[in-house]
């Protein structure tokens, strides 16, 4: 029996409004949340694509820098990237008749572009799998069962009827943020209707074998030695409790020349030790300190990352900020995990 339960179908009256404001040609803005990964940079790219052939002049943004292992993807050079190119995203926004938020579930989480959404009075519509998203949406399409955004985004263009402006490059873009956002089908909601999915974007002439080895096997010399460090030298094992973490801080990134995304996948590591059941990694950035966090099983990080770290998510994937140095940091995770995971 498959792991997973399958999500509930998406309501037939919001897919025929979306489908409607769909038809005539518009100006759109899609956006993605901070420090985006597989499933931000990948749902936003298809579903960017699908509006375009659809007729709309679509703008995908996201607030800051995405993994460079995320460069050889078709369209990627078209991602606006709001740190660095404000100047030419502000006015798009503004002049937009509608904004997509995807993989998201509150802009707030979108750093400098909060503001300019959140004021905006464009409608927005939602397309995500986070826990407790506002309802502040013109239209929503919000599964916290769903393994990813990715998938949901293909369950709405499917939804419509529109499975046909689904091609190869909108296909494999889909599928880098599913393939991402379950670790590559390891954990997530794993259901049957997921693999039809799958099973169907890979019908677009998907090379997957590339594609695999273009997610997982595009890394930098640099990041290969920056985990190499972190394990031997940076990972502690939580005495009297199934916990682990792994610390790194601004002198360790920048010896090992870092670039955004290079720490993507380390808090997962420590969960191939066979007793492990939780991970952290703690990032020091220049505002703060960058908490990750993993679990498997029963143990719920989203509550815990929403009780210790100003965060929140995935009952087995979740993150949060600490604001102050990384020996708190470090204290805060030991005393919680202690005294909540105690085996």
């Amino acid at each position: 029996m498959m792991n997973g339960k399958e999500i509930a179908e998406l309501n037939a009256e919001t897919l025929g409004k979306l489908k409607a404001l769909l038809e005539a040609p518009k100006k759109i803005t899609v956006v993605s949340h901070a420090n985006p990964d597989g499933d931000a940079i990948g749902s936003g790219l298809g579903w960017t694509r699908f509006l375009e052939k659809l007729g709309h002049e679509v703008m995908f943004v996201v607030p800051n820098y995405f993994p460079s292992f995320l460069n050889w993807m078709e369209g990627i050079e078209k991602v606006r990237i709001f740190k660095r190119d404000a100047e030419a995203v502000t006015p798009f926004i503004a002049a937009s008749e509608l904004v997509c938020c995807l993989d998201l579930n509150d802009v707030k989480r979108l750093e400098g572009l909060s503001d300019i959404i959140f004021h905006s009075p464009t409608p927005r519509v939602l397309i995500d799998h986070h826990l407790s998203p506002p309802d502040d949406y013109a239209l929503s399409f919000s599964n916290t069962t769903a393994s990813s955004t990715a998938y949901l985004v293909y369950k709405v263009i499917e939804g419509m009827g529109l499975e046909t402006e689904v091609d190869r490059a909108v296909a494999e873009s889909l599928l880098v943020g599913i393939t991402t956002d379950t670790g590559n089908f390891a954990f997530g909601n794993l259901t049957p209707d997921l693999f039809r999915v799958v099973g169907s974007l890979v019908d677009q002439g998907v090379d997957l074998p590339r594609m695999n080895m273009a997610v997982y096997n595009n890394f930098s010399e640099n990041r290969m030695r920056l985990m190499g460090y972190a394990l031997d030298r940076k990972m502690e094992t939580v005495p009297g409790c199934d916990a682990a973490c792994i610390w790194l801080d601004q002198a360790e990134l920048k010896r090992y020349k870092f670039e955004p995304g290079d720490t993507e996948g380390f808090v997962n590591l420590p969960l191939a030790i066979g007793r492990i059941g939780m991970s952290a990694l703690f990032v020091e950035t220049l505002d703060c300190i960058k908490v990750s966090l993993r679990s498997q099983g029963e143990i719920d990080v989203n509550l815990f990352a929403r009780k210790h770290f100003n965060g929140g998510g995935h009952k087995n994937a979740s993150g949060g900020k600490f604001f102050g140095p990384m020996d708190e940091a470090l204290a805060t995770f030991r005393a919680a995990v202690t005294t909540e995971f105690s085996a």
